[in-house]
């Protein structure tokens, strides 16, 4: 076997380690989160069931890795007839990302608690649920909608690679709403390319201060 070859067989087997033990990791994180913050995410269920008694738990399709569908778990953050109004916000050219994304700084349909959730990343709770059943990992690029995708070119296609996580480079980024589409590729671009547990720690324990210094959120 030549030096070469011998170079890329170490690198797969050490690629393959990795992705072992971050799902076991993943495992390990969501179980502990979800038994440690199981009180704390009932009493957000309960308070959004209660601010307009509607189901507190929202549940949309999202792509993950290499394009296969999942349902993706979040504590419901706006108001009940939301995805009615997105297109008509579109419309109204009222949204404030480029690309294929759709975001708005002070969205009008969220609710007092939803902004409260948010500022805090408190509905992102759940999405311990997606890691711990496989869909999801702790780190990773944010999954995109099945409409999103549509959209997408070939080098965007990139973000498809590996798993959908909670927490990315784009999420710990201080000016992250302001960031192009194309900018926020690279950057998922940027972590596919450079997976490593230093990498993987590095984003969260930043999310974790982003999100203690309630800044995740803004």
């Amino acid at each position: 076997m030549s030096i070469k070859n011998t170079a890329v067989s170490k690198k797969a087997f050490k690629h393959k380690f990795y992705l072992i033990a971050k799902r076991i990791f993943d495992i390990i994180s969501s179980v502990f989160a979800l038994l440690l913050l199981s009180p704390v995410i009932l009493i957000i269920l309960l308070v959004k069931f209660f601010e307009d008694f509607h189901n507190p738990i929202y549940v949309t399709k999202r792509v993950g890795k290499d394009g296969k569908l999942f349902p993706f778990i979040k504590v419901r953050t706006m108001r009940p007839d939301a995805d009615k109004h997105k297109d008509a916000m579109i419309a109204k050219g009222l949204n404030e990302a480029d690309g294929p994304v759709f975001k708005i700084k002070n969205d009008p349909r969220i609710t007092p608690v939803g902004k409260f959730l948010r500022k805090w990343s408190l509905d992102e709770l759940l999405q311990f649920i997606n890691i711990l059943l496989g869909h999801m990992s702790v780190v990773g690029p944010r999954p995109p909608l099945p409409k999103e995708v549509k959209h997408y070119k070939k080098r965007h296609m990139r973000r498809l690679e590996v798993k959908g996580g909670l927490l990315c480079y784009w999420q710990i980024q201080p000016d992250r709403h302001s960031i192009k589409f194309e900018d926020w590729v690279k950057l998922d671009v940027q972590y596919i390319e450079n997976q490593s547990f230093a990498t993987d720690m590095k984003i969260i324990f930043k999310g974790a201060y982003m999100i203690f210094s309630g800044k995740s959120g803004d």
